[in-house]
């Protein structure tokens, strides 16, 4: 019998084991007793909080984007400016828990697993929505709604590339020269476009409910 008052505590250590398990393993074969033991206790004890690996799974990807909702809402409260905007959200894209060798290896898995799974397929849908509504919210007041949403696409598609790249071990990017090029581009198609009238402080949605 579970301990009073344990639950969140187990249902934590389980997700974050989920997490590392899945990301050693680079797939979703992972067992449920093999996800209990990094988390240290018993499969049966993993069945009860979850009832199935599969709900378990969808837990994990369900914290990473909390996660990222929390880190964003921080960092775009802060950001003085549309570009500042910007900025916040590349640089929170490539922060270290996000961009951990692990936490990569088990996004590309849960990409993989929306091949087949509807909710993984939403999960991960919701979250190219709100990267693409974030990098809006700073580029929308520089451009206009048009050429905003061309250049959060490319900004959102090299972030995506980045990570896949990061998984090809041989050829890891660091965090900052990651940040450098997504800002590099972001600069580079700004400069196309003279800024528009009435730039100042706009608030977005973050990264929204998971």
């Amino acid at each position: 019998m579970p301990k009073v008052g344990m639950e969140p505590v187990r249902r934590k250590a389980l997700v974050d084991a989920a997490l590392k398990t899945i990301g050693h393993h680079g797939s979703l074969t992972v067992t449920m007793s093999e996800i209990a033991r990094e988390a240290g206790v018993s499969a049966a004890l993993a069945h009860h909080y979850f009832g199935s690996k599969d709900r378990l799974l969808i837990e994990t990807i369900r914290s990473l984007l909390r996660q990222l909702r929390a880190d964003a809402g921080a960092a775009l409260s802060a950001a003085a400016t549309p570009r500042e905007r910007i900025s916040a959200v590349i640089r929170i894209s490539f922060q270290a828990d996000q961009f951990d060798s692990q936490v990569v290896a088990a996004w590309l898995a849960f990409y993989s697993e929306a091949q087949r799974s509807e909710e993984v397929r939403r999960l991960l849908a919701l979250y190219a929505r709100r990267l693409h509504s974030n990098l809006m919210s700073g580029l929308r007041p520089l451009c206009g709604p048009a050429e905003a949403s061309r250049i959060a696409d490319g900004a959102a598609a090299m972030i995506d590339g980045l990570y896949i790249r990061q998984s090809l071990k041989a050829a890891p990017s660091s965090i900052d020269a990651s940040v450098a090029l997504v800002e590099d581009y972001v600069t580079g198609q700004l400069a196309s476009h003279p800024p528009l009238e009435g730039e100042g402080r706009t608030k977005g949605p973050g990264w929204g409910e998971a």
